[in-house]
């Protein structure tokens, strides 16, 4: 019996457990409960990794890449133990939700983060946005497109830093597939970073893979946001280029950077 019910314990939805000085809490709906659509139910969960014995510390919500149609959340190992929260996100995935359905379940976890996360120690005023690939997208599309924070009570200008890593800054693809476009023809509409950018943004940095080993253009399209942001006023956009690593391998080194960046901010 006692070992049917620590099986029954494990397979919960949610639990905590600690570790090294740090917990995590995972499988948090951050929707309402009032919420109706199944799939929304079930993708739109969060999990926490924080520090225990620390208050007011850096808080980053991490967007997993995938293209939009696959992953799951998880932490970064290159960020545990570094004195910094960690709230990894699921959200929906194409082609069983379309355009914007993704980038409004990333807009409520982060407004669910602001909302929360002083329960937990961590400070509202250092909120990091970051992810990779597809979280990269949806990284600039919640920090430049305030309408998305708006619906949510949150201003996009709160948000401490934002730090895409191998994030497109023209319209998705897979937004694109949807569509009926091909891939491989560029596109930047109201569902592009590039076309909601604007001056007065959080603290940014961009954060590519090798321009001769990424997938095509992903370099060239965040030099162009940089350029663009730049050209609006914003002067505290870096992009780096880390020569060497492809857009999978990319995301270890960027998480380093990620963790300079915040102690650069907070």
């Amino acid at each position: 019996m006692k070992k049917l019910v620590f099986i029954i314990f494990c397979l919960c939805t949610s639990f905590i457990f600690a570790q090294n000085g740090y917990k995590t809490e995972n499988n948090i709906s951050y929707i309402s409960d009032n919420e109706t659509d199944a799939y929304r139910k079930e993708r739109c969960k969060l999990d926490i990794y924080y520090p225990v014995d620390k208050k007011d510390f850096p808080v980053i919500v991490w967007f997993h890449g995938g293209g939009l149609e696959g992953g799951e959340k998880g932490i970064p190992d290159e960020l545990k133990e570094k004195g910094v929260a960690v709230v990894a996100v699921n959200y929906r995935l194409s082609p069983k939700a379309t355009n914007p359905a993704y980038t409004d379940d990333a807009a409520a976890s982060i407004a669910w983060t602001f909302n929360n996360i002083a329960a937990y120690g961590g400070s509202v005023k250092d909120i990091y946005i970051s992810g990779h690939s597809a979280g990269g997208y949806l990284t600039l599309m919640v920090g430049l497109d305030k309408s998305y924070l708006d619906k949510y009570g949150i201003d996009a200008d709160n948000i401490k830093g934002l730090i895409p890593i191998s994030g497109q800054t023209n319209t998705h693809y897979t937004i694109r597939k949807e569509r009926g476009i091909p891939s491989n023809i560029p596109v930047i509409d109201e569902y592009a970073p590039l076309n909601r950018a604007r001056s007065n943004i959080p603290p940014t940095l961009l954060i590519s893979g090798d321009r001769k080993l990424e997938m095509t253009a992903r370099y060239e399209e965040n030099a162009h946001l940089e350029a663009v942001l730049k050209s609006l006023g914003n002067k505290d956009v870096v992009l780096y280029e880390l020569q060497g690593f492809d857009h999978g391998s990319v995301c270890a080194p960027g998480c380093l950077l990620i963790l300079d960046w915040v102690k650069k901010y907070s």
